[in-house]
């Protein structure tokens, strides 16, 4: 059986906790930043879990973790 390919554009945005949780990085931030309030640019810049529904689509591109 060959080995399984890893996505390299999923491998780039979706990081994977110790516990086994999918985070990704909220988008929207690299804009006017300027004018974002400071408390919502600190809520961008922080990692989200990712959605269950778009969870299964993730793991089979990072079939390694």
């Amino acid at each position: 059986m060959p080995k399984m390919k890893t996505h390299k554009g999923a491998s780039k945005r979706f990081k994977l906790t110790g516990t086994g949780k999918l985070m990704h990085q909220q988008g929207r931030r690299g804009h006017f930043r300027r004018r974002k309030a400071t408390r919502l640019l600190q809520q961008l810049d922080k990692l989200k879990p990712v959605d269950k529904t778009e969870e299964r689509m993730v793991r089979q591109a990072l079939p390694y973790g």
